[in-house]
């Protein structure tokens, strides 16, 4: 089993339940390198891939540097900057898009929406999700709104209000394209056809690191 690094606090709350989840799945060693959440938001503003790719790339050079032999990002937004990212990581990726694309077309899924940040689901997911038709919902302020409620640990009514704009969307299946939706959402209030980004990616590292094990 390879050792991961991940980095962390793009949002503290998500980084918590990654670490969480990691040791229930016996994912072994890791260590975590927290990100100036501040800093990468400021960056993704101004649409500055390279920026953002540079920054995480120093970032994960200091958690090779600790011992990490798999990398990745415990949070959606952030990969607008991928594709940059991969040409210049010291360490592979476990890229939470490339694995969401790839459930979804297992699911035989044709047609989705987002929910997540306004610029992750303005963008479709930065336009890097492939074979899918994905649906840009009319009430991105209130999506919006209700995720960034929850990042801001105050998600009271967050997931009635995304239940609720769920059931009239047109769709095949909502991905739960934002880390902090895995917080909220469970099997026992989740009552919409879903891809969830988080359990896919967690599933994704911890399969990485064991085949790179038997590799």
């Amino acid at each position: 089993m390879r050792r991961l690094g991940w980095v962390g606090g793009l949002g503290p709350g998500a980084t918590a339940h990654y670490y969480r989840e990691l040791v229930k799945r016996q994912a072994g060693e890791a260590v975590m390198i927290h990100a100036d959440m501040a800093h990468g938001l400021k960056l993704v503003q101004a649409g500055d891939r390279q920026g953002l790719a540079d920054y995480f790339a120093r970032l994960i050079d200091r958690l090779a540097a600790a011992g990490a032999e798999v990398a990745a990002i415990s949070a959606v937004t952030p990969h607008f900057c991928i594709r940059e990212l991969e040409k210049i990581t010291p360490l592979p990726l476990v890229n939470i898009i490339a694995e969401v694309s790839r459930e979804i077309a297992r699911r035989g899924y044709r047609r989705v929406a987002l929910f997540g940040t306004r610029y992750t689901v303005e963008s479709r997911m930065f336009g890097l999700l492939e074979g899918v038709e994905v649906l840009v919902p009319p009430k991105i302020d209130a999506i919006h709104d209700a995720y960034m409620s929850i990042v801001n640990d105050h998600p009271d009514g967050a997931v009635e209000t995304l239940s609720r704009i769920a059931a009239e969307l047109p769709v095949d299946a909502v991905v739960l394209a934002g880390t902090d939706l895995s917080l909220v959402f469970h099997e026992g209030n989740i009552n919409f056809p879903h891809v969830d980004a988080t359990v896919v990616h967690l599933d994704a590292i911890v399969r990485e690191i064991n085949n790179a094990a038997a590799a």
